[in-house]
């Protein structure tokens, strides 16, 4: 997902578009131990993809402090 799609996201869809990645992440962990996981770069993309939600979330939180 581009950056500025999710910077129009609310809150609500952010904390959903998160606990989605989380979960595709964990079980992109699970196919990886068990030896099912054709592509490991994605383990990579899925803790990128945390990442900039977490940021987004962060600085949404910031502008709210500053008004």
């Amino acid at each position: 997902m581009e950056l500025k799609k999710m910077r129009e996201m609310t809150d609500v869809e952010l904390n959903a578009e998160l606990k989605k990645v989380k979960n595709e992440l964990f079980n992109l962990r699970f196919q990886h131990v068990t030896g099912q996981l054709e592509n490991p770069i994605k383990l990579r993309d899925a803790k990128k993809q945390i990442a900039k939600v977490k940021t987004i979330i962060r600085e949404k939180e910031l502008q709210k402090v500053q008004g």
